[in-house]
């Protein structure tokens, strides 16, 4: 929080307010995000004496064995002082920020449970490698989650992270932010490199009308061949919107990239940010631009 004569600063990327070093979260001017990031290429990071992550206690030094009983008591009893008044302005800032700035969560609508999270990568983790389809890209960081939500139609097998932006819609499923992988499934029009661009444009029609509320608009952002780690791909990125009622978010941007890897089948790499999340659309060219095949 800010005081009266200390203006909130603007909205962006900021070091992670929790002190977790090399991650950074969105301050949207107001709140922060529910997620983080990892700080890197592509993340524009600022500063502010506002948003500073909390320094470090001090460490208390150890009395010299001047006077038995005297000065080893007097800085014993200092030192339980400074740690007194360092447990009450924790509380009161966890308190502060648990009435009126919830960091770590996005609220979910009335009488919904809060959104759930699913199995967390291998600590250590920087980059998630799909066997299956040929390709490798960059971890998203603190609470993405490995996809564990079964098949899509789209692809013959998935790997990759995601994490809940509303429990329940209207259908009875999850709607999620993701970033997937798997090997084209068939049917949907591949038959060699030639077909990159019509094929992508076939699979944007599936996702559209399997994963999303019906009726939508779409916005064509970005429809370019691309060359993915020396191999030829197609890039189709595109805006989604809907007015159907029920649903925290109104629309969505989603990004499909499909890769020659070589091998029978393309690679398919889908990410889809809902417009609940929108401070991190920047994780779809930070992604797309560091696929590697395998």
């Amino acid at each position: 929080m800010t005081g009266p004569d200390q203006p909130a600063p603007p909205p962006g990327w900021y070091a992670d307010p929790d002190g977790n070093a090399g991650l950074v979260r969105w301050w949207s001017g107001g709140s922060w995000s529910d997620v983080t990031a990892p700080a890197g290429p592509g993340v524009s990071v600022q500063t502010s004496p506002v948003l500073a992550p909390p320094a470090p206690p001090p460490v208390a030094l150890p009395a010299e064995p001047d006077e038995p009983g005297g000065r080893a008591r007097t800085a014993w009893i200092v030192g339980v002082s400074m740690l007194v008044l360092l447990a009450v302005a924790v509380a009161a800032v966890l308190l502060g920020r648990s009435d009126a700035d919830p960091v770590a969560q996005t609220p979910p609508p009335s009488g919904a449970p809060l959104p759930s999270a699913g199995p967390e990568f291998p600590s250590g983790t920087v980059r998630i490698i799909d066997e299956a389809s040929g390709i490798s890209y960059p971890y998203l960081g603190e609470n993405w989650y490995e996809f564990d939500l079964g098949m899509q139609a789209e692809v013959s097998a998935i790997a990759g992270q995601y994490f809940v932006t509303q429990d329940q819609t209207p259908d009875g499923s999850a709607f999620i932010a993701q970033c997937t992988s798997g090997p084209l499934a068939e049917g949907l029009g591949w038959a060699g490199p030639s077909t990159l661009q019509a094929t992508t444009q076939v699979v944007a029609d599936s996702v559209r009308g399997n994963y999303y509320p019906l009726p939508n608009e779409r916005s064509v952002l970005r429809e370019e061949s691309r060359d993915v780690d020396g191999h030829a791909g197609y890039l189709y990125e595109f805006q989604l919107s809907w007015g159907a009622p029920g649903y925290d978010a109104s629309g969505e941007r989603a990004a499909l990239l499909l890769v020659d890897v070589g091998r029978p089948a393309p690679a398919l790499l889908y990410i889809s940010i809902p417009n609940t999340h929108a401070e991190l659309y920047g994780v779809i060219d930070r992604v797309i631009d560091a696929v590697d095949v395998l």
